[in-house]
């Protein structure tokens, strides 16, 4: 039996939800529900001299009820750009790129500067040390790595930081947001490797992806995987080497359900709820809950997209429901299926727990992919119609092998 981890290791076993502190970002120095808007810049610096990172926070946070445009902050007179680390300058495309110094306080920098929306700056101590801001909205990569932007606009990427729900661990989240008004919303997992250049295997580069299918309507949210992965991103409990992981899927999914399509909603469509095209996207484990999300809301989402799915997870060494048992229980359903894997195998199943996944030289969950595949066309699903299904050919289990394929799920998203 083959079972395809990578990037889940750490996780400790034997952890419910219900263990874990809930994680609030109860930091902000005011107690105002309302909107972060046009602060004054001596309130600025007060409010960073109380308390640095709770204000830092509070800026860069944008809640149900509560937004902020995120660092740098608008003021008058211009931006205001607050370094933590003290490197001491700034620089960026609105002073090309010549570090200017920064006004030193307790325990931060700051200037206010005038920049255009989308100039790209990083914090500078005017030699070796260049980087971006660790807590600004919008972002991008230059040949030198992470650079920060200015309020962009147009397609860019965003960072909101800190998300919670469920009782399970913040995380933050990547948001591409596309140069027209969105027409879909994309959910996918993993989400610090969609878009980083310098994400394991090199990431997605998913906006690539969007791009090259031209597709420039679709939001994506990334959400950040945590040290929970195991356990977030399965539908039961499992064991590898008789350890036991996993079963937390319906409190991920829960999570987004009640806690991340809110924030998108208030976020990006001012409350009005996110546009009626909605989509789940992941790999590996993130395939398996992308499906396992689907399933627990029925027709909240209308596509669902799973590369190299762990379908099997479940009759690893435990006798749990897989995916594969659930759909089947549960009959047709009204998403849009697609799921894909490499590798190849012999499929078959001698240990008679009735999944095809028992040949050791299998790669890429490709048996459990196929069965899943035939499991659902017996259900009454239509190729073509409501279910896709890609083999390629030996390709690997690892984000290089998802980049080069990922245009297949986009495409028939795009379509919808």
């Amino acid at each position: 039996m083959t079972l395809w981890l990578l990037g889940m290791l750490g996780c400790a076993p034997g952890k419910t939800p219900a263990d874990k502190p809930h994680d609030s970002a109860d930091t902000d120095t005011d107690t105002d529900t309302g909107p972060v808007s046009s602060p004054t810049l001596e309130a600025v610096l007060a409010s960073l001299r109380s308390d640095r990172n709770g204000t830092m926070q509070a800026y860069s946070e944008t809640s149900i009820d509560r937004y902020s445009d995120g660092w740098p902050v608008a003021v008058d007179g211009g931006w205001l750009f607050v370094d933590t680390q003290s490197t001491g300058n700034l620089a960026g495309a609105f002073n090309d790129w010549t570090p200017e110094p920064m006004t030193a306080d307790d325990g931060f920098s700051w200037l206010v500067h005038t920049a255009d929306r989308g100039d790209g700056y990083k914090f500078t101590d005017g030699a070796d040390d260049w980087h971006a801001d660790p807590w600004a909205r919008a972002l991008t990569w230059d040949e030198n790595g992470e650079m920060s932007l200015v309020r962009a606009e147009g397609a860019h990427l965003e960072h909101l930081y800190a998300v919670s729900g469920e009782m399970l661990s913040a995380r933050d989240l990547h948001v591409w947001v596309p140069a027209s008004t969105p027409e879909r919303v994309l959910y996918a997992e993993d989400g610090q490797n969609l878009f980083d250049p310098n994400a394991m295997w090199g990431g997605w580069h998913l906006d690539d992806a969007l791009a090259s299918i031209g597709d420039d309507s679709t939001l994506v949210v990334g959400i950040f995987n945590t040290g929970d992965r195991m356990e977030e991103y399965t539908h039961v409990e499992d064991s590898i080497d008789g350890v036991v992981y996993g079963g937390w899927g319906d409190a991920y999914a829960d999570f987004l359900e009640n806690d991340v399509r809110p924030l998108t909603a208030s976020t990006y469509f001012h409350g009005s709820g996110e546009p009626a095209v909605r989509g789940l996207l992941g790999s590996s484990l993130g395939g398996l809950i992308s499906f396992h999300i689907a399933d627990r809301y029925p027709g909240e989402y209308s596509f669902a997209a799973s590369m190299s799915g762990t379908m099997g997870w479940g009759s690893m060494e435990e006798h749990n429901e897989t995916m594969i048992e659930r759909y089947a229980a549960h009959g047709h359903q009204s998403t849009v299926l697609y799921l894909d894997s490499g590798g190849s195998g012999d499929c078959f199943d001698s240990d008679g727990d009735g999944i095809m996944d028992d040949d050791p030289t299998e790669a890429d969950n490709y048996c459990e992919n196929i069965q899943l595949r035939d499991t659902l066309v017996a259900a009454g699903y239509q190729y073509e119609v409501d279910l896709y299904h890609w083999w390629e050919p030996d390709a690997t289990h690892d984000e290089m092998a998802w980049a080069a394929r990922v245009d297949l799920p986009l495409q028939i998203f795009a379509g919808m």
